[in-house]
């Protein structure tokens, strides 16, 4: 992702995560320290390197701040394990320790496979908790013909074409009992999808699973 270390980046995020909402607090350098679990003094040390880098401003005897370039950074590491989180638990079914699996990977895909697994989850704005995503720079592809994606991330007013169903045999054999299978048509409009003029709902686990294809 960069030239900085994963160790680098974990304070990168945890000053992102500590003031999320207000990104101009500062940070005391005791509660950083406490949130990455090492000594003051070498936390002193971290956040006086990464200020000579410009991703931090360095405020003696008081803390830091993430710079512009900081809190793009940041921000970018934190969306990607909250989609790693979902793509884990929702998608996967991964039965470990997700939080934990999350972070090792975040540190270790590129911009394209996070636009890619962005894509395939259908651009969520939340986590699994409710609470928003970081946006910053994200780049949404979701327009033209025989585009692949999940049913999550048709674009209004649009006809596809169910290529794929990710799931257990149950669930296809439900939605199989509702007119739903692989080669049906369905449109989605007013944040609703139709096939065959009925209402379809689906869950938002198995909306990551239903896969289209744009007409």
């Amino acid at each position: 992702m960069s030239e900085l270390s994963e160790f680098e980046e974990m304070y990168l995020k945890r000053i992102f995560e500590a003031h999320f909402n207000q990104p101009d607090e500062i940070v005391k350098t005791s509660q950083l320290a406490e949130l990455m679990s090492v000594s003051a003094a070498s936390t002193t040390e971290m956040i006086q390197r990464l200020s000579n880098r410009d991703y931090l401003t360095y405020i003696p005897y008081k803390g830091c701040r993430l710079t512009s370039l900081g809190f793009k950074h940041a921000s970018s590491l934190k969306r990607r394990e909250e989609l790693l989180r979902i793509l884990l638990s929702d998608v996967i079914r991964y039965e470990g320790d997700v939080d934990s699996a999350a972070c090792k990977l975040e540190h270790n895909i590129d911009n394209d496979l996070e636009a890619s697994i962005d894509r395939m989850l259908g651009y969520p704005e939340r986590n699994k908790e409710g609470s928003l995503i970081p946006l910053v720079d994200r780049n949404l592809m979701v327009s033209g013909r025989n585009n692949l994606l999940p049913i999550s991330a048709l674009p209004e007013n649009t006809d596809a074409i169910i290529e794929l169903i990710l799931s257990s045999s149950v669930a296809i054999k439900t939605l199989d009992g509702v007119g739903l299978s692989i080669g049906s048509k369905i449109r989605k409009e007013s944040d609703k999808y139709y096939c065959d003029g009925c209402v379809i709902q689906f869950s938002r686990e198995l909306s990551f699973k239903i896969i289209v294809r744009i007409e």
